[in-house]
This record gives structure tokens, C-alpha cells and sequence, in this order.
């Protein structure tokens, strides 16, 4: 469905119906082209929502994504400064 940007500022609900209805608007100036209004696709699972949101620059991908730590347990230190602990840990990776 093609509306001019008058005609969609005057009846703006019509091309929401529209829209609802899974129709693409296209909006034109002067017969041209300019924009598109389209029924919104939710994401079918939280990874494409994801791969989703990081095509569109508002996230940037993970480097470690899918990186599983299975050593999780407590580490005990016993009288020995918390930065040394970090630092000796940091070098093991």
C-alpha cells in the first residue's frame, strides 16, 4: 500500500490498520519513495533477539560467547591479599 506523506499525516490510522493488518506501507514524497511502515516480528527465541539487537549496533557481540567455566568452585585463600590471588588467577588464563 503506497500513501504520500500528506495523506498519511491526515489519516495516520488508516495506515495503522493497515499495518495491523500485515500490510507494508510505503510512504512517498512527490511520488517517490521515501520510508516504509511494517508490522513488527517479535524474535522467535532470545538468541535472535540478540543476533537481532547486535545487527542493529545497539549490542556488540560477546568474543567468549559460549566460553562455559566449569571450574566455579570457591577459591579459599588463607592470608594472602586479595590482588595477589587476582593477579596469580589472571596469569593461569
Amino acid at each position: 500500500m503506497k500513501m504520500g506523506l500528506r495523506e498519511a499525516n491526515q489519516n495516520f490510522s488508516k495506515a495503522m490498520k493497515a499495518v495491523k493488518a500485515g500490510k507494508v506501507v510505503i510512504l512517498t514524497d512527490r511520488g517517490n519513495p521515501i520510508a516504509t511502515i511494517q508490522p513488527y516480528k517479535m524474535a522467535a527465541t532470545q538468541a535472535d533477539a540478540i543476533l537481532r539487537l547486535e545487527q542493529e549496533g545497539i549490542l556488540r557481540p560477546n568474543p567468549k560467547a559460549g566460553v562455559i567455566r566449569d571450574n566455579l568452585a570457591p577459591i579459599v585463600a588463607k592470608r594472602v591479599s586479595l590482588s595477589k590471588t587476582l593477579r596469580e588467577l589472571r596469569d593461569e588464563e
